[in-house]
């Protein structure tokens, strides 16, 4: 996942809905959550998917982060022959913006 580098998106993010999975999938595998990295890529886990594996399966895509007034970040998200899909995330509790 790629973000343009913002200091306000870098951070941890917990996924709290999504416009394809219930919360159930979402939180399947543990709490899902985004990471920013300061080079603008990211790391995803939720469902059976975490950091490029889904099932089990290797899986590469790509993805956008863009900060909402609200202070949430809206997540377009889609991997090689898989799902696309739209994810809503607030600020982890653990993190805070640079």
């Amino acid at each position: 996942m790629t973000t343009p580098t913002d200091c306000r998106l870098i951070g941890r993010w917990r996924i709290v809905e999504a416009d394809l999975w219930d919360r159930g999938h979402l939180d399947l595998g543990g709490p899902a959550m985004l990471v920013i990295h300061e080079d603008g890529h990211g790391e995803i886990a939720f469902g059976a998917l975490n950091a490029g594996f889904d099932e089990m399966d290797e899986v590469n895509g790509s993805g956008s982060a863009e900060l909402l007034d609200d202070g949430s970040v809206e997540i377009e998200f889609a991997y090689h022959l898989g799902d696309e899909a739209t994810l809503k995330a607030e600020r982890a509790t653990i993190s805070a913006a640079c």
